[in-house]
C-alpha cells in the first residue's frame, strides 16, 4: 500500500490510534484487576472472620479454661475452608487464641483492635507474623452484647500480588489479540478504501473530478447547486437548457437570472422537494430539492429537474388504467357477498352507479329468481325480464323501477343484448331508433332528464344468459366509449359468476326445503285434547333434520312429538323423514314413551350402520327427539327424552318453567336406558316443545337462550298462536343458521259427564248387565243411533274378557268427536283377527267388531291390556 496515497495515509492514522486504544485498554484492565484481587481478599477475609466471630459456642468456649485448646483446631479448619491465610481469635487484651503458626499462640496480637472493642470492624495493612498482611478485625460480642474479644481473618500480600501477576499474561495477550485484530480491520478498511480510490493521489482525484463535471454536464437530467448566499455554484447544461440560463450561471444571484417566483423559490429554498410539477416555458418540469447542510455540509441546496411533459401523459393513461383496475377489485370484494340473487344484483348495481356511470339497472329472466335456466329465445322475439335493482345519483330517474316487469321490443339493445349475448355500446341514445321503440313516452322523459349514453352488457356464466345490465350516463358526463364497454363485460361477467352462484344455490335450497316441508305435517290432525300452534323456519344457508308432530292415539289421547337430527342437507332431511315415519309406526303401537324411544334409538343405530357400510356416505352421527302423550281424561302428560332440551310449562296463571326430565343419550349412541315421567297438566296449560336452534346460536348459549325463552312465555291468557309468535320475536336471531321447530299445545280436560266408567263381573250374566248400563248411558248423552252398535261391540268383548281373561274387567265409554268403547282386563294375551270358515263355531267376534267401528285395536297397561273400538257420530 503507497504511504502517498489517500489509502495509506489513512491506514497509518487507524492504526496510531488503534494502538494507543489498546495501550489504554491494557492499563485500565491492570488497574481494575489489581483493585479487584483486594476487593476479593478482604470479601474473603471478611465472611470469614463474621462467621467464626458468630459461631455458637464461641463466647462459652473463650469464657472455658482453656480455649486455645478447643479453638485452635477449630480456627484452622475453618481457614482451610474459607481458603485465607490466617483466622486469629484473641481476647479484649489482645493475647491470641489460636494462630496458624501454634508458637504466636498466648502472643501479643499485631493490630488495631481498639475500634473493634468499641464493636466495629477493622479493615488494615500490617506487618505480623507470617510477612505484610491484609486483615479484617471483627469483635465477637456475647448475648448482652459486650466485646469479649476479637477475630482476625487475612491473607498475605505478596499471594493476592502473586495472583495479580498470575493475570498479568493474559491480560495482556487479550491486549496483543485486540491489538492484531484491530489492525487486520484497519487494514482491510484500507484496502477497500484503495479499491475506492483506485490508489489515487490528490493530483489524481482532481483529475478525477475533472471528468466526473463532464459527465454532469452531458446528462439528460439537470442539475443546480446554490450556495447558502443565493448563487449559482454549479449548473450542468441540461440545467442551462430546460431552465432557459445566461451562458455563464455560475457566481451569479439566482435572483438576477430572470426566472419564474416559483422557480426562484425552489432554487432557494432549503426544504426537501420531491417530484413537484413546475410549468417552465412550456414545459413540466419534476423538481426535486435537497439541503446540503442537513449532514454537516456547507450551506446551500441541490436541485434536479427532468422534463415530464410526455411522462405526465403516460401517467395520465396509467392512472386511469388503476382507477379501472380499483374498480374491478372493489367489484369483486363488494359483488356476490350473500348466495341471494336479488342481493346480488343490488351490488353489482349499487357498485357501477357509483364508479362508473350515472345510473345503473339489472333484469333478469323470472327462471333466474326461482334457481331455474332462462329458455331461449328466437331473434326479434320480446323479451320478458324483472327489474330486480337500480341504482343511480338521484331516485327521481325515469328508468323503469324495481320490481317491476318489463317486456322488452325486439330491437332495443336490451333484447338484442339477451337474445344474442352480445355487448351493445349507444354513444347518442338521442339517434337510436331501436332504443327510442321501447316506449315512446319513457324514453323521451330519460332524455329530457339527462341519460345520453349507454352500454347493455349480458349477464352470461356457464354458456347461460341470465339476464342483463345497463349502464346510462348523463350529458355533462360525456359519452361512453369502446374502453367503457371492456370494462362493463369485465365487471358484468364477475358479477354473473355471483349471480349464477346465487341461482343455482336457490335451486339447491328450493328442492331442499321442498322435500323437507312435503316430510313435515302438512295439515295438525282433529282432535279435541290440545288447541295446538307451531310455527318451523328452516335454516337460512341450509336445510336441517328438525320436525314435528301431532299424532292422535286411541282413547282420545295427543302424542306430540319434536326431533332434530344432527347435521345439514338433504341428506338430515331425508333420515328426519325416516325418522318422522318409524315414530308413527311406533305410536300405531300405543308404546309408552320411553319405550318408543327405545325403539327409535336402535333404528338410528341401524341407520348409521347402513351409512358406514357405504363408502363416502354422509354420517347422521346421533339426533335427539322428544316424545310426550297427553291423557285428557286425566290431565295428565307422560314424557321421555333423547337429548333433547327439556320442555316449557305456562300453568294457567302464567308462571313458566322448564320440566325436569331424565335427558337421556341422544338418540344413536345405545347402551343407556330411557325414563319417563309423569307430570300432571292443569287445563289451560300450555305446554312448548321445540328444538335447539330457538335457543342457541353462534352469538348465545343454550342457558341465556332457555332465561330468554322462560321470561317470553311469563304471560298469561295467551292462545297458542301468540305464545309462537311472543318466543320468535324475543329469540330468532338475524341470521338464522340452524331450523327451529316450535310445537305450543294448551291443554283441555274431557267433562266427566262425558266419561262412563263401570267394572263387570266375571260371569256369563254380566253380559247382559253391560249392554244394559252401556244403553242407559247413550240413552242420556242423546245417542240413541249407536246403540245397537255399541251393544254387539260390548258383547263381543265383554264375552271374550270372561273367556279368556283373568281378574277384574272394567268397561269404560267415552263420548267426544267419536265414541269410543274401551274393555280392559288383567290378561297380556293378544287378540287375533280371524276368518271364521262356515263349520266354525267361533272366531267371528273381532271380525264382527272390525266391521261394526270404524276403528279397532289393543294397547298394553302395567296391569295387563285395554281393546279399544271407534264409531264415528
Amino acid at each position: 500500500m503507497n504511504i502517498r496515497s489517500v489509502a495509506g495515509q489513512m491506514f497509518v492514522l487507524q492504526v496510531v490510534i488503534v494502538l494507543l486504544l489498546v495501550v489504554a485498554g491494557v492499563v485500565a484492565l491492570l488497574i481494575q484487576s489489581h483493585s479487584d484481587r483486594f476487593a476479593a481478599a478482604r470479601d474473603r477475609s471478611l465472611a470469614a472472620a463474621e462467621a467464626f466471630a458468630h459461631g455458637p459456642g464461641l463466647v462459652a468456649t473463650m469464657q472455658g479454661p482453656d480455649p486455645s485448646a478447643v479453638l485452635q483446631p477449630l480456627a484452622e479448619a475453618a481457614r482451610r475452608g474459607a481458603k485465607v491465610d490466617f483466622i486469629v481469635v484473641a481476647d479484649r487484651n489482645g493475647i491470641r487464641y489460636t494462630h496458624p503458626a501454634p508458637e504466636q499462640i498466648g502472643k501479643k496480637f499485631v493490630g488495631t483492635i481498639g475500634p473493634s472493642l468499641e464493636g466495629r470492624v477493622t479493615f488494615e495493612q500490617v506487618h505480623g507474623p507470617l510477612g505484610q498482611e491484609y486483615q479484617v478485625v471483627v469483635p465477637v460480642e456475647d448475648s448482652h452484647g459486650a466485646v469479649v474479644g476479637v477475630v482476625s481473618s487475612g491473607m498475605k500480600v505478596a499471594d493476592v500480588s502473586s495472583a495479580l501477576n498470575r493475570q498479568l499474561p493474559v491480560v495482556l495477550g487479550a491486549g496483543t489479540v485486540a491489538l492484531g485484530l484491530a489492525t487486520a480491520g484497519t487494514a482491510l478498511v484500507g484496502r477497500r478504501l484503495l479499491r475506492q480510490t483506485r490508489g489515487l493521489g490528490p493530483e489524481e482525484m482532481t483529475r478525477m473530478y475533472e471528468h466526473h463535471d463532464a459527465v454532469l454536464h452531458a446528462v439528460r437530467e439537470g442539475v443546480a447547486i446554490v450556495g447558502g448566499d443565493g448563487r449559482v455554484l454549479l449548473a450542468n447544461d441540461e440545467a442551462r437548457r430546460l431552465l432557459d440560463l445566461p451562458p455563464d450561471p455560475e457566481g451569479r444571484a439566482v435572483a438576477d437570472l430572470g426566472l419564474d417566483p416559483r422557480t426562484t423559490e425552489l432554487l432557494l429554498s432549503d426544504s426537501v422537494v420531491t417530484d413537484e410539477v413546475l410549468p417552465v416555458g412550456g414545459r413540466l418540469l419534476a423538481v426535486n430539492n435537497r439541503p446540503t447542510d442537513r449532514a454537516g455540509g456547507p450551506p446551500g441546496s441541490v436541485t434536479t429537474l427532468r422534463d415530464s411533459t410526455e411522462l405526465l401523459a403516460l401517467v395520465g393513461k396509467a392512472e386511469v388504467a388503476r382507477g379501472r383496475l380499483r374498480l374491478l377489485y372493489d367489484a369483486s370484494v363488494a359483488i356476490g357477498t350473500t348466495l341471494d340473487v336479488r342481493r346480488t344484483a343490488e351490488e353489482l348495481a349499487r357498485m357501477a352507479a357509483r364508479e362508473f356511470c350515472d345510473y345503473a339497472a339489472v333484469d333478469l329472466a323470472e327462471e333466474v329468481l326461482r334457481g331455474e335456466e332462462p329458455q331461449t329465445l328466437v331473434v326479434g322475439a320480446p323479451v320478458v325480464l324483472r327489474r330486480v335493482a337500480v341504482s343511480g345519483v338521484r331516485d327521481d330517474s325515469p328508468l323503469y323501477p324495481q320490481g317491476e316487469l318489463v317486456r322488452w321490443a325486439g330491437n332495443t339493445p336490451q333484447a338484442a343484448v339477451f337474445v344474442h349475448g352480445q355487448s351493445a355500446l349507444v354513444p347518442a341514445l338521442a339517434a337510436d331508433a331501436g332504443w327510442r321503440e321501447q316506449d315512446a313516452e319513457r324514453t323521451q322523459a330519460a332524455l329530457e332528464f339527462g341519460l345520453a349514453s349507454l352500454i347493455a352488457v349480458p349477464l352470461t356464466a356457464r354458456g347461460v344468459v341470465m339476464g342483463t345490465a345497463c349502464f346510462w350516463r348523463r350529458r355533462g358526463r360525456g359519452p361512453f366509449e369502446e374502453d367503457d364497454l371492456s370494462l362493463a363485460e369485465e365487471l358484468a361477467a364477475r358479477a354473473a359468476v355471483s349471480v349464477d352462484n346465487a341461482r343455482r344455490f336457490t335451486r339447491e335450497h328450493t328442492l331442499a326445503v321442498t322435500l323437507q316441508h312435503s316430510l313435515l305435517p302438512r295439515a295438525l290432525p282433529e282432535q279435541s285434547a290440545l288447541d295446538i300452534a307451531y310455527r318451523y323456519l328452516p335454516a337460512q344457508a341450509g336445510v336441517g333434520g328438525d320436525w314435528f308432530d301431532v299424532i292422535p292415539l286411541p282413547g282420545t289421547r295427543v302424542a306430540l312429538v319434536v326431533g332434530d337430527v344432527v347435521g345439514h342437507g338433504l341428506h338430515a332431511a331425508a333420515t328426519m323423514g325416516r325418522l318422522r315415519t318409524a315414530v308413527q309406526n311406533f305410536s300405531t303401537l300405543d308404546l309408552p314413551p320411553d319405550e318408543l324411544l327405545g325403539h327409535l334409538d336402535e333404528l338410528v343405530a341401524h341407520i348409521d350402520q347402513e351409512t358406514a357400510a357405504v363408502e363416502g356416505a354422509p354420517a347422521i352421527t346421533g339426533a335427539t327427539c322428544l316424545y310426550a302423550i297427553y291423557d285428557p281424561t286425566h290431565a295428565t302428560c307422560v314424557l321421555a327424552r333423547a337429548g333433547h332440551p327439556p320442555p316449557a310449562l305456562v300453568h294457567p296463571d302464567g308462571r313458566a318453567e322448564l320440566l325436569d326430565l331424565p335427558a337421556g343419550p341422544p338418540l344413536g349412541v345405545g347402551g343407556m336406558p330411557f325414563e319417563a315421567t309423569e307430570v300432571l297438566l292443569p287445563q289451560g296449560s300450555s305446554l312448548v316443545l321445540y328444538t335447539d336452534g330457538l335457543v342457541e346460536d353462534r352469538t348465545r348459549d343454550i342457558g341465556s337462550g332457555l332465561d330468554i325463552l322462560t321470561a317470553s312465555l311469563a304471560h298469561p291468557g295467551r292462545s297458542p298462536q301468540e305464545v309462537c309468535e311472543a318466543v320468535l320475536d324475543a329469540l330468532l336471531s338475524a341470521r338464522q343458521t340452524d331450523d327451529i321447530a316450535v310445537l305450543v299445545a294448551r291443554t283441555r280436560v274431557l267433562a266427566p259427564d262425558r266419561i262412563a266408567e263401570w267394572e263387570v263381573a266375571s260371569a256369563p250374566e254380566a253380559v247382559a248387565q253391560a249392554r244394559a248400563e252401556a244403553t242407559r248411558q247413550l240413552t242420556e248423552w242423546g245417542l240413541d243411533e249407536a246403540v245397537f252398535v255399541t251393544e254387539l261391540v260390548l258383547s263381543e268383548l265383554v264375552t271374550n274378557a270372561i273367556r279368556y281373561a283373568t281378574g277384574p274387567i272394567t268397561v269404560r265409554l267415552l263420548y267426544d268427536r267419536t265414541l269410543i268403547c274401551e274393555v280392559s282386563d288383567t290378561s297380556s294375551t293378544a287378540p287375533h283377527l280371524r276368518y271364521a270358515v262356515a263349520d266354525d263355531e267361533g272366531g267371528r267376534g273381532l271380525f264382527l267388531v272390525a266391521r261394526l267401528g270404524e276403528r279397532w285395536g289393543v294397547r298394553y297397561t302395567p296391569e295387563g291390556k285395554i281393546i279399544w273400538v271407534e264409531q264415528f257420530l
